[in-house]
């Protein structure tokens, strides 16, 4: 399965996740992070990632690999401060491409 990482269309959404099945068939399509508010891409601040971490670690928990709420987690307050490591580290733990 691929996945593509893009801004979103949605005029409160950060970003956009869309999933495709084998070609171009697109199988699922995820807005997630709200525009607007300050994570831990924009400001490397150690200590709000890891209370974001806490607050979401229960829901994280019981999520699938293709839910807001682990795309958050992984993507936009992942290990790195950069978008590309952390969608590339997403894509490896999950198994897409």
């Amino acid at each position: 399965m691929k996945l593509v990482i893009s801004t979103s269309t949605k005029k409160d959404k950060k970003l956009m996740a869309e999933f495709f099945d084998g070609g171009d068939k697109k199988v699922k399509t995820i807005h997630f992070g709200l525009r607007g508010s300050t994570t831990y891409l924009d400001t490397g601040d150690k200590k709000l990632r890891e209370a974001y971490r806490a607050r979401h670690q229960k829901v994280y928990d019981k999520s699938p690999p293709m839910s807001a709420s682990r795309l958050s987690y992984e993507i936009i307050w992942g290990d790195s401060r950069d978008i590309n490591k952390n969608v590339a580290s997403y894509k490896k733990k999950y198994g897409f491409k």
